[in-house]
């Protein structure tokens, strides 16, 4: 995935009286833990007010503080941050955590063991202090992930501080009755900062006619809080669906193939790493690997994974918009797009293709989501023909997947 740096647009507490988000930092090494404080101190809304050297320490320190974020290292001595994840989540269910570790196999699969048991989100902080110190991109996605769960943390537990904004449920419009679905978008908004957690039209949003279709293919984009949700959603399809199930998470390299060998083994259905040249088949499920972008093609009529190195879209590589604009090609209007959590837009465009084509498009609901960014996109577009909370996502899918065909 790549990134630029962009300011976060989740509700400020310096534009109230609230106090800036209270954010600790533990990690064995002191030369580290003063380059994250510097940056995330380079944000006026964020405050450092506990910097600890391992988990032990980290443990002892939420006992006395009250914090909306730890930004937490996987090895330390003492006690590691796996080992101490569980403790801090226990000794308050509210804090998010999220996990900082360098890019290698054994990290990524740590990391994702620590969100299966509670973490909010990972970064990948690059291997050395050098790296470090010049590394843009990682500063600006650990300021706005920061931010994005310290806001989620106040309004899971309000006594924390007031939020400067607080988030009113979103009115939803269905559709009117006997309306047939149409056959485009409403025209997208100005495209937000890539880090935006939360979209500025406040207004209601309208649901689109649900199409009366079987879908052939499922595809589900995601970004921030990404993992957790696809964990959600996957272990609703147990026991097997009949189409393909394609996936872009906004993840780095390797990340990706660990993602994958979670899902199968936590939601018990086949998912693997898209690789290039491979057919589609029904049933499975494919992940888009870090660092390229997944797209079908037919060959010979068959779907084929073809994966390219092409630019960035929409700040990201992997991205979910040429994903869809590649499915629709092959698929039509047999196309089920889902949008979860996540920062940006991505998705949006994408999404236009699905609908304009007689698709169907589900949105995670704003109260559900981390970041309300990419399903707030395709919902305040109009492209959603229903926009339900995380839980019930899941369902929804196997029920459209297993009706009869239209």
């Amino acid at each position: 995935m790549i990134d630029i740096p962009g300011r976060s647009q989740a509700a400020s507490p310096s534009a109230a009286t609230t106090e800036p988000y209270r954010v600790m930092v533990v990690d064995d090494s002191a030369v580290i833990r003063g380059l994250l404080t510097r940056t995330l101190e380079s944000d006026n809304d964020i405050r450092v007010v506990a910097s600890v050297a391992n988990g032990q320490m980290a443990i002892n320190t939420l006992q006395r503080q009250t914090l909306d974020v730890i930004v937490l290292d996987i090895e330390m001595p003492v006690m590691d941050g796996l080992t101490a994840l569980p403790q801090l989540i226990a000794a308050d269910p509210n804090v998010k955590v999220i996990m900082a570790s360098t890019l290698t196999a054994k990290n990524a699969d740590i990391s994702l063991r620590a969100l299966r048991a509670g973490a909010s989100d990972y970064v990948t902080k690059p291997s050395s202090t050098r790296e470090l110190t010049g590394a843009e991109s990682f500063k600006a996605e650990l300021v706005a992930k920061v931010r994005a769960f310290a806001e989620a943390a106040r309004r899971a537990d309000p006594s924390k501080a007031t939020p400067s904004r607080p988030v009113a449920p979103r009115p939803i419009t269905p559709p009117a009755p006997g309306v047939a679905p149409a056959p485009g978008g409403t025209p997208a908004p100005a495209a937000p900062s890539p880090f935006r957690s939360r979209l500025l039209d406040p207004g209601p949003v309208t649901l689109r006619p649900a199409p009366d279709i079987r879908p052939d293919i499922i595809a589900i984009g995601s970004s921030t809080g990404g993992p957790q949700a696809l964990f959600e959603v996957m272990a609703n399809f147990r026991g097997g669906l009949q189409q393909p199930i394609v996936i872009t998470q906004h993840m780095p390299a390797t990340f990706t193939t660990i993602l994958a060998e979670h899902i199968s083994r936590q939601c018990g259905i086949e998912c693997a790493e898209a690789k290039d040249g491979e057919p589609i088949v029904g049933g499975r499920a494919y992940v888009a690997p870090g660092d390229n972008h997944f797209l079908l093609v037919s060959r010979n009529g068959v779907p084929t994974v073809q994966l390219t190195k092409d630019p960035p879209e929409n700040f990201c590589r992997p991205a979910v918009d040429p994903m869809l604009r590649s499915i629709v090609k092959i698929y039509g209007r047999k196309v089920l797009a889902v949008i979860l959590t996540g920062m940006g837009h991505d998705g949006r465009g994408g999404c236009d293709h699905v609908v304009q084509a007689g698709g169907m498009v589900v949105g995670q609901d704003e109260a559900s989501s981390v970041v309300w960014g990419m399903p707030g996109a395709v919902a305040t577009a109009g492209l959603c023909s229903s926009i339900l909370p995380l839980k019930e996502i899941g369902p929804f899918i196997r029920k459209i997947a297993l009706r009869t065909a239209a």
